[in-house]
């Protein structure tokens, strides 16, 4: 009767565990598509800004035709990924922000474009959405893999593969773009209208705070050359000796 008792013990506590495992899978789920909906939506409000932001460039830079056909048809290409998979959308990331990055590049030739109130209140709002989407995406990624580690680790992952539950796709930005940074709007003199590098003072050799200077060392002041080296005093010349004869003669 005891036995019985334990084994029942044991299913117990295995079926709860696995209830509480399962309950956790659906939460953390449920979290990764909401920090998914997040992104999406930072990202639509982002391209909305796009075509109010071509059209003031194009007032002052129209000949900039090339540029602006670019980034309309980035636009519609990350456009046209709204819905699909994380790594789909990721990857139209790549050629909309380099698009992007080009655009600001024209107007940073044109000093009245930077003074137009219009593209200052679209240059700010751009800045606040990317770094929103930079927020959403590192909140999204930590969850997914927190969620995948459940997935593929002992005994949680026998719950995974008894209720389907599959590995989730990380939203990651093309090598390109993720190793040279998250993109930076800034229209400081001096500095491009859209980095893609470290920020500023970030380890660049001579790149103000943090960097390696580049200048040489001072040179040491010059040194007085020594002395030369004096020669010991020579003894002087022996007396001649007295006409006459000498001294050493025999007498007759």
């Amino acid at each position: 009767m005891i036995v019985l008792w334990i084994v029942l013990g044991v299913v117990a506590l295995l079926l709860i565990a696995g209830i509480v495992s399962y309950n956790r899978f659906v939460s953390q789920r449920n979290l990764i598509r909401n920090a998914f909906a997040n992104i999406d939506t930072e990202l639509r409000r982002r391209y909305d800004l796009i075509p109010n932001l071509v059209e003031t460039v194009k007032g002052y830079a129209a000949h900039e035709r090339e540029v602006f056909e670019e980034v309309t048809r980035a636009r519609a290409a990350a456009v046209a990924t709204s819905g699909q998979s994380p790594a789909t959308q990721a990857a139209a990331e790549g050629p909309f922000v380099q698009a992007l990055g080009r655009l600001f590049a024209v107007a940073e030739n044109y000093p009245d474009l930077k003074a137009n109130q219009n593209f200052l209140a679209l240059q700010g709002e751009l800045t606040n959405t990317e770094d929103r989407i930079q927020t959403s995406r590192r909140f999204y990624n930590n969850n997914v893999q927190d969620y995948n580690r459940r997935v593929q680790s002992f005994p949680s992952n026998v719950i995974a593969n008894m209720f389907h539950f599959k590995l989730e796709e990380f939203f990651e930005i093309p090598d390109e773009i993720r190793d040279a940074g998250p993109p930076q709007v800034s229209f400081a003199p001096g500095s491009p209208g859209v980095s893609f590098g470290q920020p500023a003072g970030g380890g660049q050799v001579g790149g103000g705070a943090g960097g390696a200077s580049t200048a040489p060392a001072p040179l040491p002041p010059p040194q007085a050359p020594a002395p030369a080296p004096q020669s010991p005093p020579q003894p002087p010349p022996a007396a001649p000796p007295p006409a006459g004869g000498g001294t050493g003669g025999f007498s007759g």
